[in-house]
């Protein structure tokens, strides 16, 4: 019996969404390579095109492994996304287990390297989000990545623990005294054993990694719970979450405490998987009884969890890791965990190929229109310099003069809106910044200090949740003033636009004001994350002075990022508004010199009238090719944003032959 074909990997599926988004970002540097030098887009759009390539090119897909200890998460990670390596990558072997967070990620301008946070630094009440940028609190070790031996063993730093005092164990979030059940074993001196590193980063050039993927090995309800950042920023912004579990244990008191506090709800975006099965193995059981254990194991699970049988996943890490190093398809499809890939795949990818299309939609739409906009300004200017010269024709020297003195009375009377666009500029300046005022770090950090007050003002914080709640309503109402100001700055400008065109022949085009729906979406999640880690247990913790520290740092540089963004992203809309004014304005002064350049060519010889006539024509056909070519690299763009990503047969031979992989090209190279 032949060996049926593996459905391709999920590290295939998101080599092919790499793949497309590249196309599209040579579709999209074709397109501004020729709208910037023919000098088509103005700065504003120029900057909207800039912030479209980086979304394209440092786009990161976050997939979250989250488990109690010795359940396999790590051995899963390795089978997943570094099988063609031909080793583990993260220790997985018994007894070497990985204790602390860790991120795998690529970045370019730095070398391979791998980054530990030392432990102490939870006493200093420093967030992660802060120390991520603070390069000397990291000890920092190169990885000889073309070593297989010593990369395995500089990786083996992230098992490390330390033995501290209970004190020191409890200021650092590893002991509680309200729940002993959950404290982890004591010596024979009274000491506690605790991760030395708070957390990890790997920074390794695996092909994936480069291609935006981040992979976040979570280890442990203890490891999770001491660190907020975890529950409150990373896990809930990951793309998808695994969550791992025993095949032979099912779910534990412990695996339970995580999904409920941590990573509870139906959402698309979480697996469970139920982690060797092999394990299960029973000589004195017929294949058909073994089979119906692991069914009975994934619908017990299923309920306990509150969750779709088709959300459980039965695999053996171990034995799809073994299986890809030997080039094994039949071993890899006996050990389940092409389902696993496929869900993953299917579900996963497809997401983000919608949310990247939509993006690159809309932003090719705001280009088409800017650049029409701004050709068809041109094509009406030129059109008025060829009617007056073409009335020209046969007329005497006196017409001239009298044409050259309506020219410089007709500059003199636009010039007028000067006074007008500089009232304008005041006014808009002003709305402007009363919209950005609620959208401030000031006032954010004012909104949050009222919180922390109010947390003060009860018994050991256990009004914490509702002051957060509090919180968040507070800031809804500033996002959704900022929203209203921003469509009164619409009217306004929609308003003036008018005036102006009708008064002074611009072409000013006002856009729909920014949607900052996302950014409500974006505060709705930080708000469901926090109210679900609020409870008894976190109230006692943050009555500690450097819990609470460090949970307000770590508050407000999460809401800083959102409400930064809903700042810029409204600032951005009302710079390209008033950016075409300054635009119009400049190309209606050089029109006004060329009318008057060309007056005083006819005048001085008359052939010129003719020859002028035929350089605006000419100049207008140009101007119409420029059009056409700006919407064929933008309609090439949109379709090849439609099309989404597709996996050729070259990709699956590739995925069939992992000796021409691409990590074992890379590693040839």
């Amino acid at each position: 019996m032949s060996t049926p074909p593996i459905s391709p990997s999920f590290a295939l599926s998101l080599d092919t969404l790499s793949g497309w988004r590249t196309t599209l970002a040579r579709r999209l540097d074709e397109a501004s390579r020729f709208l910037i030098d023919h000098e088509l887009v103005d700065a504003s759009a120029m900057v909207q095109m800039a912030a479209l390539r980086e979304r394209l090119g440092n786009e990161k897909l976050v997939v979250a492994f989250v488990a109690e200890f010795s359940r396999g998460k790590s051995e899963l990670i390795n089978a997943i996304f570094f099988a063609d390596t031909g080793r583990r990558v993260l220790p997985a072997t018994p007894g070497r287990t990985t204790m602390c967070p860790v991120e795998l990620a690529w970045d370019g301008e730095e070398t391979p390297a791998l980054m530990l946070l030392p432990i102490a630094s939870r006493l200093e009440g420093q967030s992660l989000a802060e120390l991520r940028l603070q390069r000397r609190a990291w000890t920092i070790r190169a990885l000889e990545i073309n070593d297989p031996d010593k990369l395995a063993q500089s990786l083996q730093e992230v098992t490390r623990t330390e033995w501290v005092s209970k004190d020191t164990a409890r200021d650092l979030g590893f002991w509680s005294d309200e729940h002993p059940q959950d404290n982890p074993p004591v010596d024979a001196s009274g000491r506690v054993e605790v991760p030395a590193w708070r957390h990890a980063l790997i920074n390794y050039p695996h092909p994936l990694l480069k291609q935006g993927l981040v992979v976040l090995d979570t280890p442990g309800l203890n490891a999770i719970g001491a660190e907020p950042e975890l529950t409150l920023s990373l896990l809930p912004t990951a793309h998808a979450t695994v969550f791992i579990l025993g095949a032979d244990t099912g779910v534990t008191k412990s695996d339970l405490g995580v999904w409920r506090d941590h990573l509870g709800g139906q959402s698309l975006s979480r697996f469970v998987v139920l982690n060797k099965i092999d394990a299960l193995a029973d000589p004195l059981a017929s294949v058909g009884e073994v089979e119906a254990q692991i069914d009975r194991q994934c619908a017990e699970t299923a309920q306990t969890l509150g969750i779709t049988t088709d959300r459980v996943f039965p695999l053996s890490a171990r034995q799809a890791l073994a299986a890809r190093v030997a080039n094994d398809d039949r071993a890899l499809i006996e050990s389940r965990l092409p389902a696993l890939e496929a869900a993953l795949g299917s579900q996963l990818l497809p997401q983000r190929r919608l949310v990247l299309e939509q993006v690159v939609l809309d932003g090719a739409q705001q280009i088409d229109s800017h650049v029409a906009r701004r050709l068809g300004d041109h094509r009406r200017q030129l059109a008025e310099q060829m009617l007056e010269l073409r009335g020209l024709r046969g007329k005497s020297g006196g017409k001239l003069r009298l044409m050259l003195q309506r020219v410089e009375a007709e500059t003199i009377e636009f010039e007028q809106c000067t006074v007008r666009l500089q009232a304008l500029r005041v006014v808009h300046s002003r709305m402007l910044k009363d919209a950005l005022l609620g959208l401030s770090s000031d006032r954010l950090r004012e909104e949050v200090g009222q919180m922390q007050t109010e947390m003060k003002a009860t018994l050991l914080n256990l009004g914490a949740k509702k002051a957060f709640v509090s919180l968040c309503a507070r800031l809804r109402v500033l996002l959704e003033g900022a929203g209203k100001r921003g469509d009164e700055i619409r009217d306004m400008l929609g308003a003036s636009f008018a005036k102006l065109n009708s008064e002074f022949g611009f072409s000013l085009a006002i856009t729909r004001a920014p949607d900052l729906t996302r950014f409500h979406e974006e505060l709705a999640l930080i708000e469901h994350s926090y109210v679900q880690y609020l409870g008894l247990t976190q109230a006692l913790r943050l009555s500690q002075p450097k819990f609470m520290e460090q949970f307000r740092r770590m508050l407000v540089s999460k809401l800083r990022v959102v409400f930064e963004n809903a700042s810029a992203e409204l600032e951005l809309w009302n710079k390209s508004a008033s950016s075409q004014v300054d635009s119009q304005l400049r190309e209606r002064r050089r029109n006004f010199r060329r009318r008057r350049e060309s007056l005083e060519r006819v005048q001085t010889a008359a052939s010129e009238l003719e020859l002028r006539i035929k350089e605006l024509e000419d100049n207008d056909e140009r101007v119409q090719g420029f059009l056409r070519r700006s919407r064929e690299l933008l309609d090439a763009m949109r379709e090849q944003a439609r099309a989404g990503p597709v996996a050729g047969n070259d990709l699956i031979s590739l995925h069939m032959a992992p000796a021409e992989s691409p990590v074992r090209r890379a590693q040839q190279a």
